[in-house]
């Protein structure tokens, strides 16, 4: 394929909607969001995300609960509140950034670093990532970031199997990310970065 690639369109999708600033948010409504957000930060540093509850957040941040629950919902959403900018910063890298990640690399090439730096992403966040499955379980397929990942993908596979379904390929591919696998994997298994993304390279050959 040529690398003249077009460049990508960025997507109309917010990564995370329940992190995102309302339009024309009131100042003070953004201190309490900013001051929510480091209180679960400060937790999840001492003491991990499990320890990230409501009340818990709401004590730390010196902020009443019911403001808490009406700015984040529940615990699931404060947590994949707290892995917005990482999210933004993943996002801007596959769809503007340079390549292999980024435009301007062959459709194949981008889409197995692609899959590389979600590894690494993955692995990073693994802790509140798993605590935000274990809130809410079904909650990663309907996120902004996950819906992101998918469209992009989506567009990748498109060149390299124009045949084949992509939408249900890229929802295939993104399934080995589920943040219980990839923690069973890295923490009990004791599987490296490196070892992962061999895996992933391997998998992708067997269709080939």
């Amino acid at each position: 394929m040529s690398t003249n690639e077009p460049q990508a369109i960025p997507l109309a999708i917010p990564l995370l909607p329940t992190a995102d600033r309302p339009a024309g948010e009131r100042a003070d409504a953004a201190r309490n969001r900013r001051k929510i957000l480091d209180a679960a930060a400060r937790i999840v540093s001492e003491q991990g995300p499990e320890a990230v509850t409501m009340n818990a957040v709401a004590h730390a941040s010196c902020i009443g609960v019911g403001t808490v629950y009406r700015r984040f919902g529940d615990v699931s959403q404060l947590l994949w509140a707290l892995l917005d900018e990482r999210e933004r910063q993943f996002q801007e890298a596959y769809l503007a950034g340079p390549p292999p990640l980024g435009p301007g690399a062959p459709a194949g090439e981008r889409l197995h670093a692609f899959l590389d730096a979600l590894v690494d992403r993955v692995i990073e966040q693994r802790e509140i990532l798993l605590a935000a499955q274990a809130a809410a379980p079904s909650a990663r397929y309907t996120s902004g970031a996950y819906l992101a990942m998918h469209a992009h993908l989506t567009m990748l596979l498109g060149r390299v199997r124009p045949e084949a379904n992509g939408a249900l390929l890229a929802h295939l591919l993104l399934a080995p990310f589920s943040p219980s696998l990839m923690h069973h994997l890295s923490a009990e298994r004791n599987l490296t970065a490196e070892d992962l993304k061999s895996g992933m390279a391997d998998l992708l050959k067997l269709g080939a």
